[in-house]
């Protein structure tokens, strides 16, 4: 993945980005880990090569992002994300794969994780999900997402009452829209579109986007007017 057309590293963070590695490939893991070298507001934490002890080490570090291969020695990691949210709650997890469609998306989401990056990808995409996902935004196609979305399905309208504003945020949400995107598009300030992602996420009881996503999909509550 490493790569030499890699971004520039940012200036460091007030508070490094705490990352577990859960890679069983040595020649990537250390890699990855001499690329990240390169950025000085991502802190490795910790990495491992199973799932049993990238839980450990969750439990242990409680890491912002969790990088998770999708197939490890010990089982599938998309079967381990319930585990891992479990043990380091504040944790959220990235899946790499070799491959990618709307199933394994849905899979993803269906268990909390916030986002799906292919391991042939570059450096660059890697470190730039690494910062959307530790900002509080997802990583997903926008075509898988939809296709995963679609297969989630839909159990009639139930659940709390959401605005037109809110459920406007919720659909470009939904689309893999980012901040920036939603405060253009909706002509709203960054700082607004934070309030109202964080009552949407009070009113569905959920604790990040993707959740949300998932939860107003299954409830009848995604339709963007």
């Amino acid at each position: 993945m490493p790569n030499p057309t890699s971004p520039q590293p940012m200036p460091p963070a007030a508070v490094p980005i705490r990352v577990l590695l859960v890679e069983d490939h040595k020649m990537v893991a250390e890699a990855m880990g001499a690329a990240f070298e390169e950025f000085p507001e991502i802190d490795l934490v910790a990495s491992v090569e199973s799932l049993a002890h990238g839980m450990i080490a969750a439990e242990e570090h409680l890491p912002d992002v969790v990088l998770l291969d999708r197939r490890l020695p010990d089982g599938d990691g998309i079967e381990a994300i319930a585990g891992f949210r479990a043990v380091s709650p504040s944790s959220r997890v990235l899946v790499l794969t070799g491959d990618a469609n709307s199933a394994i998306v849905a899979r993803i989401l269906e268990v909390g994780g916030a986002g799906l990056l292919l391991k042939s990808g570059l450096l660059d995409e890697l470190i730039t999900a690494i910062r959307t996902i530790a900002a509080g935004d997802m990583v997903i196609d926008p075509e898988l997402l939809s296709g995963a979305l679609a297969m989630l399905g839909g159990s009639g309208r139930i659940g709390p009452v959401l605005t037109l504003r809110e459920r406007q945020v919720l659909g470009l949400i939904a689309e893999g829209a980012g901040t920036d995107r939603i405060a253009e598009e909706l002509r709203l300030a960054r700082n607004t579109v934070r309030n109202h992602v964080q009552r949407i996420l009070m009113k569905t009881g959920t604790h990040s986007k993707l959740e949300a996503v998932v939860h107003a999909r299954k409830n009848g509550l995604l339709e963007r007017p």
